[in-house]
């Protein structure tokens, strides 16, 4: 489910980078991929959180459980260095 979005100016292809090199210094299990998308996943322990491109034309922070630790920690991240704008009601992804 998306839980919430970043809100920047400019196109995610021009923010994958910069945002993988800052997730890295940030979280110690990241794995990331460029193409067409970017996605970018953040595992701690048996939690996984993505921030992907695959719904939006910005990054959007999606995970199965909206209420896990990992997903908390991971917006308030994301706050520091990005405008985060958090849905009140995650939305289901298409193929959820």
């Amino acid at each position: 489910m998306i839980i919430a979005q970043l809100d920047y100016s400019g196109t995610y292809d021009e923010h994958h980078s910069t945002l993988l090199k800052y997730l890295k210094t940030m979280f110690v299990k990241v794995e990331s991929g460029f193409q067409g998308d970017s996605w970018i996943w953040i595992y701690e322990g048996d939690e996984k959180v993505a921030i992907d491109s695959f719904s939006s034309m910005k990054h959007q922070v999606n995970a199965a459980d909206k209420d896990s630790v990992l997903v908390k920690k991971a917006i308030e991240v994301l706050k520091q260095k990005y405008k985060v704008v958090v849905y009140e009601a995650p939305e289901s992804e298409a193929h959820e």
